[in-house]
């Protein structure tokens, strides 16, 4: 019998060379939980990746990029994941957070070292590893990443 994988959609906002990234709740029921990850979710039933993203994005933060582009998909046994990415044009001022405990723009230089602090909470938490290993995918490949 062949499970279902769930279908995820996430989003690179770049800025400058840095990453926009939020710190998940601290909700055991969640992938990641307490790590820092990708603003996005999973996909509604019949949603397109494309419209997924920009829904989830709207909710999250309160801003969608005019354009989207599609970096890669990500397969595992249990999740099929779309990750997008974009220059973040507004500040990060101009964001609501709606889900997660804070955001922030993470550099490259933590993405390495797989861990960021928070001003918010006073703590330094980690990367989510799916995370860190899709942003150092990206890194890889800078012709990508402009400031925005």
């Amino acid at each position: 019998m062949s499970v279902q994988r769930i279908e995820v959609t996430l989003a690179i906002l770049h800025q400058d060379n840095h990453f926009l990234m939020q710190l998940r709740d601290d909700f055991p029921d969640i992938a990641y939980p307490g790590c820092w990850g990708f603003f996005g979710g999973h996909l509604e039933q019949g949603e397109s990746p494309d419209a997924g993203i920009k829904r989830e994005l709207w909710e999250e933060i309160g801003y969608t990029p005019p354009t989207l582009t599609l970096f890669n998909r990500y397969i595992d046994d249990r999740v099929l994941r779309y990750v997008y990415h974009a220059p973040l044009t507004p500040s990060i001022g101009e964001l609501v957070l709606t889900e997660g405990q804070d955001l922030g723009l993470c550099s490259p230089e933590e993405v390495r070292q797989g861990y960021r602090y928070s001003a918010k909470i006073q703590e330094t938490r980690p990367l989510g590893e799916i995370h860190q290993t899709i942003l150092l995918d990206f890194l890889a490949k800078s012709d990508l990443v402009s400031s925005g």
